[in-house]
């Protein structure tokens, strides 16, 4: 090979990806670029990538659609992390000529961090520690768990495993979705109710769907004004499965007790945004799948898919 392969690795927020993989067998071969910043304009980064052969994107946090793919000529390679990627037009890419290998995925992360969530929801465990910090002490009283309903939104591999969860917890776990049956609700410890049922009577709930055109905005003013004035919404899913307009009035209206959120209409969530300033939302950096296991199979695959690609 007489001149190097350009690899540019997308969207390196924790300036991490040369450190939980071994790069070494490209380095002969490969001239790697890291970006820890995010770029949301197009035209920024169509001149960032443009003289990349190989991009290497970390889930959908770069979407790449079909206008960005066409003014890169010298795309060979799109290596995405997961094993799907919803913000990448792949009918594009076949189009362009341009390959796209996807990693494997640890599935535990998303899981346990919507738990995590919902029990600091639950025992104000922010605000709380915000006290100590600050001098204060206990001005909080916390929910229980044990006896309380969990809704979730979408019963399938995640959902089932929050399922498990909230049993152990002592919680009686109702669900819906528009496909999901009898038989599949019954293997994961489930009710199956209707969707209004659900929103009516959960104490706590939870949203596990893919986002589609059919999901899309699936939670709306309607389902959130059905949810107890104790009520806590968890979403750790995708941001616009949830109408965010109206979940904000419902917040600042105080309709219900507060969300926990993980994921947004637009991410990175802009410095000035609403959800920002509230004080019954907790809101995370869309971290569900941002563990040191995880990172280590994205990075490692990512390095495998390269090289597999250069050997042809």
């Amino acid at each position: 090979m007489d001149t190097l392969i350009k690899i540019a690795v997308l969207d390196d927020y924790q300036q991490i990806a040369l450190k939980l993989a071994d790069w070494r067998a490209l380095e002969s071969r490969a001239e790697i670029t890291v970006f820890t910043d995010h770029l949301s304009d197009e035209a920024e980064l169509v001149s960032r990538l443009l003289p990349f052969a190989v991009v290497c994107v970390m889930r959908e946090r770069t979407p790449l659609n079909r206008e960005i793919l066409s003014k890169l000529p010298n795309l060979k390679l799109i290596v995405s992390t997961g094993k799907r990627n919803a913000s990448l037009d792949m009918d594009a890419c076949k189009e362009l000529g341009i390959e796209v290998a996807m990693t494997d995925y640890v599935d535990s992360g998303a899981p346990e961090l919507t738990w995590a969530l919902l029990m600091a929801l639950a025992r104000n465990i922010v605000q709380e520690s915000g006290n100590v910090r600050s001098g204060g002490w206990q001005t909080t009283v916390g929910a229980d768990l044990r006896g309380k309903t969990l809704g979730i939104v979408g019963l399938g591999r995640i959902g089932s495993q929050i399922a498990a969860y909230a049993k152990v917890f002592g919680m009686k776990v109702i669900a819906w979705s528009e496909n999901l049956t009898e038989e599949r609700a019954h293997r994961a410890g489930a009710e199956i109710v209707s969707k209004e049922r659900l929103f009516r009577d959960s104490d706590f709930i939870s949203l596990h769907l893919v986002l589609s055109d059919r999901s899309r905005g699936i939670v709306g003013q309607k389902e959130l004004e059905l949810m107890k004035p104790s009520a806590f919404l968890v979403n750790t899913s995708r941001g616009p499965l949830v109408d965010e307009a109206a979940l904000l009035t419902i917040l600042k209206t105080r309709r219900i007790a507060g969300a926990a959120l993980d994921v947004f209409d637009t991410e990175p969530l802009p410095a000035g945004h609403e959800l920002r300033k509230l004080d019954n939302v907790l809101c995370t950096p869309h971290i569900g799948y941002v563990t040191e296991h995880t990172y280590r199979v994205f990075y490692g695959d990512t390095v495998k898919a390269i090289e597999n690609w250069l050997a042809k």
